[in-house]
């Protein structure tokens, strides 16, 4: 029942893949080392169009740093580019940054390439996004975890992007409840690569599900990394795995922590080497995909992860922007419109109390009806 209850899990929804004349799940194209090179593209399919013509549209994306075998954004966002230039039967093209100095120089590139929509994956490519944007208007953009407005006006800097965001503080609140529920602690830690809006607002979501759950049952749990009043917490100042991430959830481990929710692409690898050192029993919850399904070798320690429906949403403005239209109106994804929501708790099944399936059921419930308030800074 909860299983179906969380059905919006992106690995169950993972498009199928074609390429080359065999079918490949998404996670196993990923593995394909070929088609993850700087500039790679799919076969063509000769799929004719519906005036009897093949269709001309080319999409394209660009990565940031942590590359689309990241097992999060990166890599849900290729996902869904590959499923809709199948479905579609067109070519794409991808390009990978290894850094900041690469977004200019790949969003160029792939202008240079004649590409009909870009998309850009993560808010750290925001301002190359709008600069080519503003100096394209022919070329659709579309850009992943941000609103492109760098201006901080209220509206997109460019009236040829389209911003593809989620409001995840709700399905952080329910991944915060259950972190709570399931703590024998009293503490849950949290850290994030950079203090921007799209990591924090995991980590303010979770903390606000601690504390409704505190409320409605007298507890007293606490979070470490994260406070809800000052809206800062621990970064590790990088979204790379490695001593600094090890460290900062070294630190939460020794602070009595043993639920860990570490935010920002891969740094959660180094939170679960800290773990295994440790040898304590730890849980952790994953951001973006559904970690106990993507990181196999730390599948025992997911709790449940905080999903985000990137695959899908890409999928959705390729598709739709192939009729050579780009509707900019910016997609927002919620726990109502299924955008977000939390996976399974797999081999927690067992551990959890028995009671707080149906629990969450509630919670999801009075946060879509209003009756449970979370705040975000996309409400």
């Amino acid at each position: 029942m909860f299983r179906q209850f969380l059905s919006d899990s992106i690995l169950e929804d993972t498009l199928r893949i074609s390429t080359h004349g065999r079918t490949l799940s998404g996670m196993a194209l990923i593995a394909t080392s070929a088609l993850v090179l700087a500039g790679c593209s799919a076969a063509p399919e000769e799929t004719e169009a519906g005036s009897g013509e093949t269709l001309d549209f080319l999409p394209c994306m660009v990565s940031d740093s942590g590359g689309f075998d990241d097992k999060s954004f990166n890599q849900l966002g290729f996902e869904g580019l590959v499923g809709a230039a199948d479905e579609l039967g067109v070519e794409y093209r991808t390009v990978e940054s290894t850094s900041d100095a690469d977004y200019s120089p790949n969003i160029e590139s792939l202008i240079a390439e004649g590409c009909d929509l870009i998309v850009t994956v993560g808010f750290n490519l925001s301002a190359a996004t709008v600069e080519f944007a503003q100096a394209n208007p022919d070329v659709s953009f579309a850009i992943v975890d941000d609103a492109a407005d760098n201006d901080f006006d209220g509206t997109t800097d460019a009236d040829n992007i389209k911003p593809i965001l989620f409001n995840t503080a709700s399905a952080a609140f329910m991944a915060g409840y259950a972190a709570a529920s399931y703590s024998k602690t009293g503490v849950i830690g949290t850290y994030g690569g950079m203090n921007f809006p799209t990591v924090s607002i995991f980590m303010d979501g979770a903390a606000q599900g601690v504390n409704y759950y505190n409320a409605e049952k007298g507890k007293s749990v606490t979070v470490r990394g994260w406070d809800v009043a000052a809206q800062d917490g621990t970064f590790i100042g990088s979204f790379d795995a490695g001593t600094d991430s090890r460290a900062a959830a070294q630190n939460l481990i020794d602070q009595g922590a043993d639920v860990l929710l570490p935010v920002g692409g891969p740094i959660f690898q180094s939170a679960v080497e800290a773990i295994r050192d440790s040898g304590k029993d730890v849980a952790m919850i994953g951001v973006d995909a559904d970690l106990t399904e993507t990181e196999t070798a730390a599948s025992d320690l997911f709790l449940t992860s905080i999903l985000k429906q990137i695959s899908v949403a890409v999928h959705d403005v390729v598709t739709e922007t192939s009729s050579g239209t780009l509707d900019t109106t910016p997609y927002v994804g919620t726990l109502e419109n299924g955008g977000v929501g939390i996976a399974p708790f797999h081999d927690f099944e067992s551990k959890v109390d028995g009671g707080l399936e149906a629990e969450l059921v509630t919670v999801k419930d009075g946060i879509i009806s209003g009756d449970i308030p979370v705040t975000s800074y996309l409400n």
